[in-house]
């Protein structure tokens, strides 16, 4: 009997002298060990240890298991997420391979999409050395599902070398070029080009790497660099230029790619991740069984909590053009907590609009027929490439087992810092570029409610930002390039204008407030009714009219950022608040008049939006063209 003859859907055991060694062909995915310094929250993303002692990891490939112990791969970075592979890949089976020395039974498991556990097969296998290949068919998966195997030591056993394979060759080539865009983090980009460069799997398939490095602070200059840079030889392209935001980074790394390198693959990465190398080598792999060329994305990771998967994937609501998490897909999931096994949510298979360019594969004739990023410097260009691939016949895959870490948004203030005017600039833009919708009504509603918002939250700055964006958009699509250099000054400028836009980090510069925080205790419960919602939000309309009764310079209060919400601060004339990161805070103070000017301001700017989006959408897609092409980003690559 050989293992094809097994059906995954009943339970089988298998003799070793039944194993068929040497079928094994493409590598898909490695089993990796935790790193020795991992903690053990940590290690949950590669062993759940409950039924055994620790395992006694002595490289990234091997581990060790004393008698009478159990561990299970069931978890994030070692199981193999089948669904996925069922669905959009050529495969129709997958094969398990490690090497065993000592006596141990190994058992399979595969789950279905809505997280029910069947074992799909199990086996003995005693000796030195043992090759142990087991086959497993891939046809149940269409809706979701993984496999795992769990290893139950009879003597202390040593795992080496396991990881999941194809039978048969890729369905195209595969060259990877990596993309890093840099700003002012050499240590960090420095760090992600040494984990690319010791790992000598992705070192086979590597073409190129190409640093868009556009800070102060050089990549070339940081101590490290010299080091990272000999491995990596010719392959390593680092170009210097101006601050042109996330787009004009990546779009220089795709540039130099299609331009100097025979990469058949892009994979843009941040430069302010931690990487696990064989994501990499797994996003690149899949890509190379699809049927179609395929963007094949990596999730996030918490770095500052990094058994806490983040985000699953992402997609865009094309009515109110706002990005949201996929549909089914799990947000903050903690591994430490629950294994793969008991996260019944987690096996349904999860489909995307776009990937983050934390970590976004892009085959080469993707790029070569849709052209460059949209000159936005930052946010939305990702989920506007995911969009135009898209509509040009592409998908995009965000693979589960390929992921970096990455600072969450939720310790991010990017909604009303001086992000807030790429934000609401550039959701108009791809609006106009991809709304199925002739007009923007619903859009405009959102974008008056937020700054109403925003305005009872004393945040003045991030609505003159919102004003400035809706003048931008309005001034036509002939104006992003033309802005590109500049932008972020002029952002910078008008933030500054406004107090709450000053960040005080200083601490004998944090003033200390004439209140304790007894005085704000019960003022952080939100109204929950939809009736005292409304009578809140009169409240803090009429608490507008009446004038500023505080003189002093002192803040009334101090709150966290969690605590400054619109209900909170409507009734107050200041405040200071603790910025998301923690590393400082803002002074925000009432102002009636401000408030009133901007928000009428905002409300005739956004009824101006509605009334010209549809003329809008036709000149922006017009423009599709010349806002893509290769010309004209090296016309700013060069200025």
């Amino acid at each position: 009997m050989t293992t094809a003859e097994v059906s995954p859907d009943v339970v089988a055991d298998l003799a070793a002298e039944d194993l068929a060694p040497g079928r094994a062909v493409t590598l898909l995915q490695r089993v990796l060990m935790p790193r020795v310094a991992d903690p053990r929250k940590v290690r949950a993303l590669y062993l759940d240890e409950d039924r055994s002692e620790k395992v006694h990891v002595t490289s990234r490939s091997t581990g060790h298991l004393s008698a009478r112990d159990e561990v299970s791969f069931a978890t994030y970075f070692n199981a193999f997420p089948a669904g996925y592979w069922r669905r959009w890949t050529s495969l129709t089976s997958v094969t398990l391979q490690l090497r065993i020395s000592g006596a141990c039974r190994i058992d399979v498991y595969r789950s279905k999409g809505n997280g029910d556990v069947l074992h799909a097969l199990g086996t003995t296998v005693e000796g030195i050395g043992r090759t142990v290949e087991l086959d497993l068919d891939l046809t149940p998966f269409v809706e979701g599902g993984w496999y795992w195997f769990d290893v139950t030591a009879d003597e202390d056993t040593t795992i080496e070398d396991a990881g999941w394979y194809a039978d048969r060759e890729p369905l195209r080539p595969g060259r990877l070029a990596v993309g890093i865009c840099t700003f002012n983090r050499p240590v960090d980009c420095v760090a992600a080009l040494q984990t690319v460069a010791a790992d000598p799997v992705l070192d086979a398939e590597l073409a190129a790497v190409v640093v868009a490095d556009q800070g102060n602070l050089k990549v070339r200059d940081e101590a490290s660099f010299p080091a990272v840079a000999g491995p990596l030889g010719a392959r390593l392209h680092v170009v210097e230029q101006g601050n042109l935001g996330g787009s004009g980074g990546f779009a220089r790394a795709m540039h130099e790619t299609l331009t100097n390198t025979d990469a058949t693959h892009l994979v843009f990465l941040d430069d302010d991740v931690q990487l696990e190398a064989d994501s990499l080598h797994r996003a690149l792999t899949f890509a190379r069984f699809t049927d179609e060329p395929t963007l094949v994305g990596g999730q996030m990771l918490s770095l500052q909590d990094r058994s806490v998967l983040h985000t699953m994937g992402e997609s865009v609501d094309r009515r109110l053009m706002k990005y949201r998490p996929a549909p089914y897909a799990a947000v903050g999931h903690d591994f430490a907590h629950h294994s793969l096994r008991d996260a019944r949510h987690l096996h349904r298979r999860v489909d995307v609009d776009y990937n983050a360019w934390w970590m976004c594969l892009i085959p080469r004739e993707v790029a070569e027929q849709i052209g460059l990023p949209l000159p936005l410097f930052i946010k939305w260009d990702d989920a506007e490439y995911g969009l135009r691939a898209a509509a040009a016949g592409y998908r995009t895959v965000t693979l589960p087992g390929a992921a970096i870490w990455h600072l969450s948004w939720t310790d991010k203030d990017d909604v009303s810092d001086w992000q807030a005017y790429f934000h609401a600039r550039n959701q108009l833009v791809i609006a106009a570029l991809h709304s199925p919708l002739k007009r923007a009504e619903d859009i405009v509603k959102g974008n008056i409610k937020a700054d109403i918002r925003h305005l009872l939250r004393l945040e003045y700055s991030a609505v003159a930002l919102h004003l400035k964006a809706y003048r931008d958009f309005l001034a036509g699509p002939q104006n992003l390039f033309a802005q590109l250099p500049g932008v972020l000054a002029e952002v910078r400028a008008e933030r500054a204008r406004y107090s709450d836009g000053q960040v005080i980090t200083e601490r004998s510069q944090i003033p200390l407030p004439r209140m304790g925080q007894d005085a704000t205790e019960g003022m952080v419960h939100p109204p929950v009714a939809k009736r005292a919602i409304v009578r809140a939000a009169l409240q803090a309309l009429r608490n507008n009219v009446r004038p500023v009764q505080d003189g002093e310079d002192r803040p009334q209060v101090e709150l966290s950022a969690r605590d400054a919400q619109w209900f909170v601060l409507a009734q107050l004339d200041s405040a200071s608040v603790a910025t998301a990161d923690g590393r400082g805070v803002t002074v925000r103070r009432r102002d009636p008049a401000t408030f009133w000017r901007l928000a009428r301001e905002s409300v005739r700017l956004n009824l101006e939006i509605a009334r010209r989006f549809p003329r809008a959408k036709q000149q922006y897609r017009d423009s599709y063209a010349e806002l893509t092409s290769t010309a004209n980003w090296e016309k700013v690559f060069t200025s």
